[in-house]
């Protein structure tokens, strides 16, 4: 693909620094522009433009296309601006689709939450068959970066992603679909249909749906078709399946689900029984999601991929019969914690850190449903493990489970898991090195 104008990425992250490599390998000497919302825009051989100069710059018609960065919304009002001036908008994904998805075998996988999981665990499952796969998206490479490496490429999907990916894949699967990411999608029903378009076209691909997915009416109507559906595991399969999970390292009932999810997928694509147990043997905890650490005799977890109340309640739900800290609460996403605030105590928690922007009302919520649990309200992390070093007495187990992004205090979940562990280092290792 050749642009013949001059181009705009937008945003400064990961996707945008493998999207400059690639035109710079493609077109060396196509000028590019770059512009953030916030914070800075390093991205080699581009010129800046601010944001409040596109509108102009359109009018204009200073370049040709937009790449757009995942996260940044498509519902942004400069877009629609830019598509009625004949500029394209396109994405690192979708320029990896006209670039190199002819001769390859796609197997693309979306969800609320286990996505990451389940394409982690698909990788391994086929390279432990000897089938030459490559793992891309927001775990393993950037789009862009995977090029053609590969004959199957896995791609773990945002709803960001799936909103407007122009190339269908051989497989698509759907882990779960929760509430989420309302800001960035404008309304509920615009995020599932989003998130939903993945299996949602036409094209007759297979699907395979994740158990939380099963039950759920939207997804069987995005579905269209029963026939699509991938055939389920044999009893044999299953218990095989289970059997290599419950002794792996993947923690609760929810990654079981995700294993299972993921050797269905991989008996399709052509793996053997016996690279799924190996894949599930090899797999490690991704960073940050139940990532289990201890200092002075008492666990913490950092879950802090934790970005919806359903993750907060698979997390707790993974260590039973234990006394639980939990610090829950973080950027506002109008998520509903009644729900959660109910199975507290039933989890074992019994000592609650509240974060804002949506601590409170999760404080609140428990405070009316389990009054027994001790609430601690802090102004942030730091003052939260403080807070909880003085209670450490009421529980064995810290989870760093949110329930909600970290943006309102941290630049990513990376970010903030990273800060919990520091902290938990700093003030609960007994013996520190």
């Amino acid at each position: 693909m050749l642009f013949e104008e001059p181009v705009l990425i937008y945003g400064a992250g990961r996707e945008a620094l493998s999207t400059r490599a690639f035109l710079k390998q493609q077109q060396p000497d196509l000028p590019v522009f770059v512009t953030v919302d916030s914070g800075t825009a390093d991205i080699p051989d581009t010129a800046f433009m601010a944001p409040e100069d596109i509108k102009d710059a359109i009018r204009v018609h200073r370049f040709g296309d937009i790449i757009k960065s995942p996260g940044v919304s498509r519902y942004k009002p400069i877009f629609d601006i830019a598509r009625s001036a004949g500029i394209a908008v396109t994405s690192n994904l979708n320029l990896w689709g006209h670039t190199y998805r002819y001769g390859r075998t796609v197997i693309a996988i979306t969800g609320t939450k286990g996505k990451s999981t389940t394409a982690t665990l698909l990788h391994l499952m086929l390279t432990r068959s000897l089938i030459d796969a490559g793992l891309a998206g927001n775990v393993g490479l950037a789009p862009l970066d995977i090029a053609d490496k590969h004959a199957v490429v896995i791609f773990e999907l945002s709803s960001y992603q799936t909103a407007d990916m122009n190339f269908l894949p051989d497989i698509a699967a759907v882990t779960n679909l929760y509430p989420e990411h309302i800001d960035w999608h404008g309304t509920l029903e615009r995020y599932y249909a989003d998130k939903l378009r993945l299996i949602d076209r036409d094209g007759g691909f297979p699907v395979a749906l994740g158990a939380g997915a099963r039950s759920n009416a939207l997804v069987a109507k995005a579905t269209r078709d029963h026939r699509r559906l991938l055939r389920d595991l044999t009893p044999q399969e299953h218990a095989t399946v289970e059997a290599a999970t419950a002794h792996s390292r993947l923690k609760g009932a929810h990654n079981l689900d995700n294993a299972l999810l993921a050797a269905q997928i991989a008996l399709a694509a052509g793996a053997t029984l016996d690279g799924i147990v190996q894949g599930i043997k090899a797999f490690k905890p991704l960073p940050h999601r139940l990532e289990e650490h201890t200092f002075g005799g008492m666990t913490f977890v950092d879950d802090s991929i934790a970005t919806t109340p359903q993750a907060t309640k698979a997390a707790l739900a993974s260590y039973p019969g234990q006394r639980l800290a939990l610090i829950a609460g973080g950027h506002e996403r109008e998520q509903d914690y009644a729900e959660l605030a109910g199975l507290l105590a039933g989890y074992g928690v019994t000592t609650l850190a509240c974060l804002p922007v949506t601590g409170p009302r999760l404080a609140k919520a428990t405070q009316d449903l389990a009054p027994a649990i001790t609430i601690l309200n802090a102004p942030d992390l730091e003052a939260a493990m403080y807070a909880l070093h003085a209670h450490k007495d009421q529980f064995d187990t810290v989870i760093l489970s949110p329930g909600a992004p970290s943006y309102n205090q941290f630049k990513d979940f990376e970010e903030r898991g990273r800060r919990f562990i520091e902290l938990a280092r700093t003030l609960f290792d007994q013996n520190p090195t």
